[in-house]
């Protein structure tokens, strides 16, 4: 396809925005894919291309708090791998799993996650005792959530985000740290698949993903600074506005189903 420097120049912009608020609380393809839609890239496409830029920011983000010990490696590798190896049989899955259900599924639990981090007691920079082991972590959660992110995506980031805090008791920035690697593995595993597929847009992805690189830096500085300051309402607001995205698409069965009630 014949891509303008303009497009290209604003795409990157996107990307240095999204990037930065992917590193902090997740929901960045809020940005980048309808701007990639925007952009003339067709549905699958986007997708892919937006994995590209996903993937750099990820690992950008992963790199910089492992910069800071943020990152319990022995804890948070089994878990990425595990992540990883599921998004790819996540991605390989896409065509046989019920689309609809998921359509409807997801929103109600983002709000469900919006609504525990807003009134949830301990939400602090500080670790807690773990309700369940790592390596039970790594082969539970973690690929559930890398699986449901090579099939679906959307609300990825907030999914491990909870399990993290919940069922491992870390702390809100180390939370945040984990869950990028993992978001990294899942990124990576998914983007590996749609490659081999010949589904990736390169000059877009590369510049969009050195924009995704840029930005994550910039957000893991904020969140390391600011700490449950800043994360802990950023992951409120992401959570709803990713609900609210996935609901505004007309064909949704949950809006169908909540129409349908009140009319």
């Amino acid at each position: 396809m014949s891509i303008a420097f303009e497009t290209v120049a604003g795409l990157f912009g996107v990307a240095v925005v999204a990037g930065t608020v992917d590193a902090i609380a997740g929901g960045g393809g809020l940005l980048t894919v309808p701007a990639l839609l925007l952009a003339g890239l067709d549905p699958v496409s986007a997708i892919a291309t937006n994995k590209l830029q996903g993937s750099a920011g990820s690992v950008s983000a992963t790199l910089a708090f492992a910069r800071r010990g943020l990152i319990r490696w022995r804890e948070a590798g089994p878990a990425a791998l595990g992540a990883g190896l599921a998004s790819v049989a996540g991605a390989l899955c896409v065509s046989l799993l019920p689309r609809p259900l998921l359509d409807a599924l997801v929103p109600l639990l983002l709000i469900g996650i919006a609504g525990y981090f807003a009134t949830a007691r301990r939400m602090s920079n500080e670790d807690a005792a773990a309700r369940i082991t790592p390596g039970l972590f790594a082969l539970t959660l973690a690929p559930a959530v890398g699986f449901y992110d090579g099939v679906f995506g959307p609300g990825a980031g907030s999914f491990y985000m909870i399990g993290f805090v919940t069922l491992l008791g870390l702390g809100v920035v180390r939370a945040t740290a984990h869950t990028k690697l993992s978001n990294a593995a899942s990124n990576l595993g998914s983007l590996a698949l749609f490659t081999l597929q010949g589904a990736v847009i390169w000059p877009i992805g590369l510049a969009m993903a050195v924009g995704a690189f840029l930005g994550a830096q910039i957000g893991s500085v904020l969140a390391v600074r600011l700490g449950a300051r800043l994360i802990r309402p950023l992951l409120v607001v992401i959570a709803c506005a990713m609900a609210l995205r996935l609901l505004s698409n007309p064909a949704n069965p949950l809006r169908h189903a909540v129409a349908g009630f009140f009319s």
